[in-house]
């Protein structure tokens, strides 16, 4: 352990947490009014606190000896987040420390700005890879986008591979990364002084959750990552989701409770030589309607987990 002290998208200008922003982040960015857009900062347990804006949710440790957080949205909302920050008015320090949960821009988009002011980023090695190659981001099939290499300021300066902990305000913050989950770089931040929990994308609230098959993801790999931190944290842990609202284990539970019983109901499709285009008329996600959002539907799911569960990253992969 080291120590240390986005393919045909539909766009929707007020549909801030669908599947569009977390492939196609430079694209949502040319297309949203970042002037708009207000911080909302939640205290979540101690000096803990969550923050929303447009992309991810952040989380921050803020104290004496500095500040970090965990993800940082988009570029042009840095300096509202660090003004946020500021007018906590617990210390007049700069964040010192941004540790990624994954590579997708609507989570790692401030990261230049962030790092020319002062700040460290860490992340897993697999995201500073695929931070500064260009490639594609997608679910195999319907959802697609070609990502950019990001600029040399945006990339992680230091980097893990299975964990780091950070010694800061009496916490010690340790990442630990969950592999081929949302992405191959997935890492869930724990900070246990304060019993709060940061899941990264592996964890959302928006509905069935994009799965990034094109970037090392997979849904067996989340199902795992949400089996064993389920066994690592206390029943009445604050989990901060990559995007929604302020959750407990119990959504946790819910969350995985659906992804398997759809990766079942599709794994018994496919063994009975079923192709997609079958189970999307048969409508055999039917029973878990609610998880159906207006970016991901059931229909996009069936394909993610269709390509996940069978090892396909789709044919556009074949020339990345």
């Amino acid at each position: 352990m080291k120590k240390i002290n986005c393919g045909a998208l539909s766009l929707k200008l007020g549909f801030i947490l669908g599947v569009v922003f977390l492939v196609c982040a430079g694209l949502r960015a040319q297309n949203k009014d970042f002037s708009r857009v207000e911080i909302k900062v939640t205290r979540v347990s101690g000096n803990i606190y969550m923050l929303e804006g447009e992309g991810g949710n952040i989380a921050a440790s803020v104290g004496q000896d500095g500040i970090v957080i965990v993800d940082d949205q988009y570029a042009p909302l840095a300096e509202k987040i660090q003004a946020a920050l500021k007018n906590l008015k617990i210390t007049d320090k700069q964040v010192r420390f941004v540790i990624n949960t994954h590579y997708h821009g609507d989570h790692t988009g401030g990261n230049e700005p962030f790092a020319n002011t002062g700040s460290t980023v860490i992340a897993q090695d697999n995201v500073r890879k695929r931070l500064e190659t260009p490639g594609i981001a997608g679910n195999g099939s319907s959802i697609k986008m070609e990502t950019k290499a990001a600029p040399k300021g945006a990339l992680p300066v230091i980097t893990f591979e299975h964990d780091v902990t950070v010694h800061l305000n009496g916490e010690d913050i340790r990442a630990l990364h969950f592999p081929a989950g949302h992405t191959d770089g997935d890492a869930i931040i724990f900070f246990p002084k304060n019993n709060v929990v940061h899941m990264g994308d592996d964890f959302v609230r928006y509905g069935f959750p994009f799965i990034d098959v094109a970037s090392g993801g997979s849904v067996q790999g989340m199902i795992a990552a949400m089996e064993k931190v389920l066994t690592q944290l206390p029943a009445d842990v604050k989990v901060i989701p990559g995007h929604g609202a302020l959750s407990n284990l119990d959504d946790v539970r819910a969350f995985l409770k659906m992804l398997k019983e759809t990766s079942a109901v599709v794994e018994k499709a496919i063994e009975e030589h079923k192709t997609v285009e079958q189970m999307k008329q048969e409508k055999i996600l039917a029973p878990w309607a609610k998880w159906s959002g207006e970016s991901l539907d059931a229909d996009k799911f069936i394909e993610t987990l269709s390509n996940s569960l069978t090892g396909s990253k789709g044919e556009f992969m074949k020339h990345n």
